[in-house]
């Protein structure tokens, strides 16, 4: 009978050598969690399968690349923060793109111009990059998540990494900013 290998044993086996047994084993001992951690998140259990298989081709061919640093390393974490990662892709393909549309076809049904509507009149007058190049990193973030990319607050609480009352209060910031810029 062989012995068990650790996480780091196994992640380090299957970036140098492609072992294919050591896949395996981190598979068998991480795609159930990551799965039933991910159905709370996402209903649609085919979307689901398909980022847990993403999640670990990543791992698998190399392009998700774990560092232990010294410290006692956490795999799970590590392969939560890919699979969640992957699920935000997942869910603001063409479906965001379809609220984004959506969204902006309300807002130009109201009387005062919304911060979004201001941006993107000021594209046709140049003077958008100006505005979004004044805006904070952690500002243009958020427009970037919550208008550009359609996500919603929650979806894009887990794409950065921040709670989602902090990307509530960072739209807003950004959206007083941009209209006070293209007034």
């Amino acid at each position: 009978m062989s012995e068990t290998r650790s996480d780091g044993e196994l992640l380090r086996a299957i970036a140098a050598d492609a072992d294919r047994r050591a896949f395996e084993e981190l598979y068998r001992r991480y795609a159930p969690w990551l799965r039933a951690r991910l159905r709370g998140r996402c209903a649609d259990q085919g979307v689901v399968d398909d980022v847990v298989q993403e999640t670990f081709l990543a791992v698998w061919r190399g392009k998700a690349r774990y560092r232990e640093e010294g410290r006692s390393a956490d795999v799970a974490g590590w392969l939560w923060r890919i699979g969640s990662r992957r699920l935000v892709d997942a869910l603001r393909g063409d479906g965001a793109r379809g609220r984004l549309r959506q969204a902006l076809a309300r807002l130009r049904h109201r009387d005062e111009a919304s911060a979004e509507e201001r941006v993107l009149a000021g594209v046709e007058h140049g003077d958008l990059a100006g505005a979004l190049v004044r805006l904070s990193p952690e500002l243009r973030a958020v427009l970037q998540a919550t208008v550009i990319d359609g996500l919603t607050t929650r979806e894009a609480a887990v794409l950065l990494g921040i709670p989602p009352g902090t990307v509530k209060t960072r739209a807003m910031r950004a959206r007083k900013q941009l209209r006070e810029a293209l007034a």
